[in-house]
């Protein structure tokens, strides 16, 4: 299975805290921790040619993680129509934290994926609402993070298949921060952890949530739907 991370990769270039905290870049702490020998796991971001997400790269593409933040509108439109053809004949896409403002997640929900905001060092504790989800694998009753961003409802999005984790935050608010949507022939998982400034993604049980639904959102070998106009299979006894 070939998975690619994607990453804006500027506020580890601008932010000496982020540098601090991710000095490769989220997207290796992330590819880090997800290679294995099944997993054949490659990095791109924003400032490469075609944000390293050429043809040949999306075409062998399984599993796309995007992590976006500060430049979502830098990336091209080109680009995005491209990653959401690639979703809907199968690749596998799990947006993360601050990727829910980004063209293609807005473009796949049909929302304008907009929420209520807080960074002031608080607690968040995910609570599991899916046990029996293969995502929510090996995790216990809830995952507790010392400190986050906080992020409150109402999320616009649209209703979930299926809803893994709901937050709750020192400062009072709940959010859906695990759904799962599937598009076409592809599945899409939405994580809300991971604000740049804290170290989020080194965590264990954030680690195994991903690599979770990195097997989750997987391809399913099969063609795409045909649509339009359609010869019958059988013959019609009315027709003329």
């Amino acid at each position: 299975m070939k998975v690619v991370v994607w990453n804006e990769y500027r506020h580890e270039k601008t932010n000496p805290i982020v540098a601090d905290v991710y000095p490769d870049g989220i997207h290796q702490a992330i590819a880090s921790f997800l290679k294995s020998e099944n997993r054949d796991v490659t990095t791109a971001t924003l400032d490469e040619e075609e944000h390293g997400l050429p043809d040949h790269v999306l075409q062998e593409t399984d599993v796309l993680i995007w992590w976006g933040h500060k430049a979502h509108d830098e990336v091209s439109d080109e680009i995005v129509e491209k990653v959401y053809e690639r979703v809907l004949n199968g690749m596998g896409l799990i947006v993360l934290h601050s990727g829910h403002f980004s063209k293609v997640f807005k473009k796949l929900m049909g929302t304008s994926c907009d929420l209520k905001w807080r960074v002031a060092d608080e607690k968040e504790r995910l609570w599991v609402l899916d046990p029996s989800h293969p995502i929510t694998q090996g995790i216990g009753e809830y995952i507790e993070l010392e400190k986050e961003e906080m992020y409150g409802e109402h999320f616009d999005i649209p209703a979930p298949d299926e809803l893994l984790f709901m937050s709750w935050f020192e400062g009072g608010e709940v959010f859906r921060s695990g759904c799962t949507y599937r598009r076409g022939n592809g599945k899409i998982f939405y994580f809300r952890p991971g604000h740049e400034t804290y170290p989020t993604y080194h965590h264990p049980d954030i680690q195994r949530v991903i690599t979770n639904a990195v097997e989750w959102v997987r391809p399913v070998e099969r063609a795409r739907p045909v649509y339009g106009n359609a010869q019958a299979l059988e013959t019609i006894s009315g027709k003329k």
